[in-house]
């Protein structure tokens, strides 16, 4: 059974190893061991509500195979982004270029530095190992953390954003960071991406430009990656959209990803989220996926189910589910279909 739960301090090796396998453009899953041992602390401490400002509290799970014992993939939330360090995007704007004597009206795309989703709400840190990339395993990494908000939405601000990784080459080169980026800032994309993870923000806003960027001065494959996500972010992009994200023009300063964002009471998953109660019999199969967890914060548990339409109370479990959910007869459950 796939089952997502709460990090735990015994997961550290397994964390670490999937930070290796990332790649570069998952800023918020850095490989380096001290650092993700400071991140399994803070979520730690935020499931366990003992950060001193609500802000702080960043939640870190992690997929389990609990046939084989073995952790899979993870997945994030952000409380408040921004609240102690800046939190930048780019955003698409454009400036107008007119001269009525000469007959000339030009409109330009700009890019823009901004701070304007500070203290947004962040879906952040999903990765699943390849050979688990099946079974809609991609599904419950994201989807999950709908539940968890909707059974906690006072931890969380009123609008959600997402990063997607943006679009890079064959040989993993990132076009923009290429063709702007490193002008200003004299370095490789990968060490970039690094200094962002170990949380060395400072230098954004030391080196990028202060005033708008003109977009058609860039060469055309700088400006063909502006939103374009890289080639293992598009199954991520299509299913977030269908919960309700939308791209409303800003996009990553380092490889120009697309951010999208979406109000907390529109997501399609937390608003049609219900609560149900537990009983405990033969499970009977159905042809409908739900995305099933317990209301518990640092005892969540969530996973996906093959289940009968449930009645207007009750999910029946068999006795199995309902140890694996940490629930018990007349426990609330929370369950959502999984595709909208």
């Amino acid at each position: 059974m796939m089952v997502i739960r709460p990090v735990e301090s015994s997961d550290l090796n397994d964390v670490k190893s999937m930070a290796d396998n990332s790649g570069i453009g998952l800023t918020t899953l850095p490989s380096d061991l001290d650092l993700l041992k400071d991140k399994i602390d803070i979520a730690t401490k935020s499931f366990n509500q003992i950060n001193k400002e609500s802000y702080q509290d960043n939640y870190l799970f992690v997929l389990e195979d609990t046939d084989n014992k073995k952790v899979t993939g993870t997945t994030g939330l952000v409380s408040q982004v921004g609240m102690e360090q800046a939190f930048y995007n780019y955003k698409l704007g454009t400036t107008v270029h007119a001269s009525r004597e000469l007959k000339v009206y030009n409109k330009v795309k700009t890019l823009y530095l901004t701070n304007d989703y500070t203290g947004c709400s962040e879906l952040c840190t999903l990765f699943l190992e390849k050979d688990y990339r099946k079974d809609n395993n991609g599904k419950l990494l994201s989807k999950c953390r709908f539940l968890f908000m909707a059974n906690n939405p006072e931890k969380f601000a009123k609008k959600i954003i997402a990063e997607l990784r943006g679009f890079t080459d064959k040989d993993g080169k990132s076009m923009f960071w290429e063709g702007l980026g490193r002008k200003f800032f004299s370095m490789d994309f990968s060490e970039a991406d690094f200094l962002t993870g170990l949380g060395k923000k400072a230098f954004i806003a030391e080196l990028m430009p202060k005033h708008p960027l003109y977009i058609n001065l860039l060469d055309k494959d700088t400006q063909e990656a502006i939103g374009k996500v890289h080639k293992s972010s598009g199954p991520a992009m299509n299913m977030i959209e269908k919960e309700g994200f939308s791209f409303q023009g800003y996009v990553d300063i380092f490889d120009a990803g697309p951010a999208v964002e979406a109000m907390l009471k529109d997501v399609r998953a937390i608003r049609e989220s219900k609560l149900y109660k537990v009983k405990i019999g033969d499970l009977k199969k159905g042809t409908e996926t739900y995305v099933v967890s317990n209301t518990l914060l640092k005892d969540f548990r969530c996973t996906l189910m093959d289940i009968e339409g449930p009645d207007s109370e009750f999910i029946t479990l068999d006795k199995d589910s309902a140890e694996k959910l940490l629930v018990k007869s007349n426990d609330n459950l929370r369950a959502v279909k999984m595709n909208p």
